[in-house]
């Protein structure tokens, strides 16, 4: 599902996986993927939110426990 506006992620982070939820600027939920915690899981995240376009901004739960891998990897996504 491909959009012409921005649009913000917004990740849950858990021990065995994380589920990420693809949200408008109104709030709306456009979509949700729950992936495994590992870098294919994190490949397979970064695909499904380019598919809907540009992405203004990454929230991500527990950045200095489960979500500290990921972290690291949304920031340069985010520019693209």
């Amino acid at each position: 599902m491909r959009t012409t506006h921005p649009f913000i992620i917004g990740i849950d982070t858990h021990k065995a996986s994380h589920v990420a939820f693809a949200i408008d600027t109104q709030g709306t939920r456009l979509a949700a993927l729950s992936i495994p915690t590992n870098p294919k899981g994190y490949l397979e995240l970064e695909r499904w939110a380019r598919s809907f376009g540009y992405v203004l901004a990454f929230g991500i739960e527990g950045t200095g426990s489960y979500g500290a891998g990921l972290s690291g990897l949304c920031s340069p996504m985010v520019t693209m």
